[in-house]
This record gives C-alpha cells, structure tokens and sequence, in this order.
C-alpha cells in the first residue's frame, strides 16, 4: 500500500471541530478515508495524580499514550488494520465500543496535541487548525460538559481557566502559522460549516488528483 495522504486537523475546545471533522469526513466516500484520534489513547484517569481539587489534568501531552498513538498511525500506513477500544471520557454508565480503523488513500489525525507531537507532525501532509472567539468556545464547552457529560459548573469553569486554556496557549496555539488552512469557526449554523467543508474537501480532491 501506498503511503496515505496524511491530513492533520487540530482545534481548542469548544471551536467545534467535532462538528466540523464529521462533517468534512462526510463529503468522501468511506472507502477513501479513515480517521484516528488522539482522544482514544488517553491513559486511564486511575493512573493519575489528583491535584489538590481532586480533578485530573486531561489537557496535558503526556496524558495521552503517544507511543501507541504514533505506532497504530504507522500500522495505517503499512496498510494494517487497528482495533482500539474507544475512550468515554471516563463514564461508567457508557459501554465503550471496539473500533476498527481500517486503512485508506486518505487518513485524517485528530487531535490537541497532533502538531506538537513531533513524530506525529512530521507524518502530517496538510494541517488544519480550527479556532473560535474564546467566549463563544467557553459557552459551546459548558453546554456540553453541564448538559451532556453532567459535570459539575465550578469544575468546568476550573479546567477552563486552569487546564484548558493553558494547554491550548502551550501546545497547540504555537503551530498555528504552520498550518495550511486556518478556520475561524464562531458560527453554530451546520449549513455555513457544510458549506465550508465542501469547498475545502473540492479543493483537496483538485490537489490529490495532482499528486
């Protein structure tokens, strides 16, 4: 198998790139692409050190098992298939499901740290950095974490403040210049992010047929 065109797409919490990522994965057929994330080769929070407020720090590169990340990529470019567990944000009531990441021309990498990781950043083809207004990135972060993951306002407000945005400054705002395309997403309209992602995925498939 050929090595696949490898496209990196990064993004701060609450700039919706989940929105964003499925729909830019749904203008290809699924046989052309396939997607690997970051977010399920989180190391397991019973393996970590409580700070004093008793939360985890999620938003740090070594909470993620980078060596198996960076070695399931490589099994995708030797035309290997991967079975991963997914990651559930550590909710019990959730039963996790086994993915098959089967390999494709096209594979997109997701994830925070994906530019700092060095080895990961060097496999990148084209880099994606997806970003909003940080007020409108909050209110998207507490809508989902208070009405969808039930957790707790003060919490939430906590990791902002103390983990999320530092994460962001340290680790993935640095590469913004790098990247090829920069998104500016503080819209909640799905049309005008549709839109948007079918041109972007016209404009790639004009690059690939190139290639």
């Amino acid at each position: 198998m050929e090595k696949p065109y490898v496209i990196g797409i990064a993004g701060s919490s609450g700039s919706g790139k989940t929105f964003f990522l499925n729909s830019f994965l749904n203008h290809f057929d699924q046989k052309d692409v396939t997607l690997i994330s970051q977010d399920d080769y989180y190391i397991p929070a019973n393996t970590k050190t409580r700070e004093e407020n008793r939360l985890y720090n999620f938003d740090l590169p070594t909470a993620i098992d980078r060596a198996s990340f960076y070695n399931d990529i490589n099994e995708l470019f030797e035309g290997k298939s991967i079975l991963k567990e997914e990651y559930l944000f550590n909710n019990p009531n959730a039963k996790p499901r086994m993915l098959k990441i089967e390999p494709a021309p096209i594979l997109v990498v997701e994830g925070l740290f994906i530019f700092h990781y060095e080895e990961v950043n060097k496999l990148l083809d084209y880099r994606i950095f997806i970003d909003a207004n940080e007020e409108i990135a909050l209110r998207r972060r507490l809508k989902r974490d208070l009405e969808e993951r039930g957790y707790d306002h003060d919490d939430v407000m906590y990791k902002w403040i103390n983990h999320v945005m530092p994460s962001f400054q340290s680790y993935l705002f640095p590469h913004k210049e790098e990247c090829n395309l920069v998104i500016h997403n503080n819209t909640d309209d799905p049309e005008v992010i549709n839109n948007y992602t079918r041109d972007i995925v016209n404009e790639l498939k004009v690059k690939l047929s190139g290639l």
